[in-house]
């Protein structure tokens, strides 16, 4: 009877993890939702702001800009011949979006060698880690969720560059304006 009710438990609480929280342009509800014994997002968002001083809502906005809380999310496939579907525009992949290569070199400075990108936890701990590398090559403030986007988005030499292709400001405008709105929707609710 006990081994049924960890099973099925396990299993609750896993497929949990394998969709994106049903509300998640207000951070509360997000980490209400993902607050389980396996599963503990606003505990790893914590993690990864004590780590990296990024603050919570910033790494979530970034977060929610980029794959919309969604832990499979890829960018959609271009098309051969205008209907054939064909390759993908880049290798970004899972939460954070992260690409390939650069999810190896994150692997590789922080030793996390089972980390993946479709873990919420492995995820906000790679924002972190980036936007603080943001912080360190291009002298970003850790608070500046408007050019650590930037950055994030158009990579460390991208952003030193000023290469901000059309449309990616105003990305970073939106991926501002979550932060903000998850900062005063996390100070009312306490987390």
């Amino acid at each position: 009877m006990r081994i049924a009710f960890f099973i099925a438990l396990l299993t609750v609480s896993l497929s949990a993890c394998a969709s994106a929280p049903s509300r998640v342009t207000n951070a509360c509800a997000i980490f209400e939702q993902r607050d389980g014994l396996f599963n503990n997002w606003a505990r790893d968002a914590k993690k990864a702001e004590r780590e990296f001083g990024v603050p919570v809502p910033i790494l979530m906005a970034t977060i929610y800009v980029e794959s919309g809380f969604q832990p499979y999310a890829r960018p959609p496939r271009t098309k051969l011949l205008g209907f054939i579907p064909w390759t993908r525009a880049s290798t970004a992949y899972g939460y954070a979006q992260a690409l390939d290569g650069t999810w190896l070199t994150y692997k590789q400075d922080t030793g996390r060698w089972s980390a993946s990108r479709t873990d919420f936890g492995d995820a906000v701990h790679f924002v972190g880690w980036y936007h603080n590398r943001s912080h360190l090559k291009n002298g970003i403030p850790l608070t500046d969720s408007y050019n650590l986007y930037l950055a994030y988005y158009t990579g460390q030499a991208g952003y030193a560059r000023g290469e901000f292709g059309n449309g990616v400001k105003q990305t970073a405008q939106k991926s501002a304006g979550m932060a903000a709105k998850y900062e005063a929707q996390l100070r009312s609710c306490g987390y």
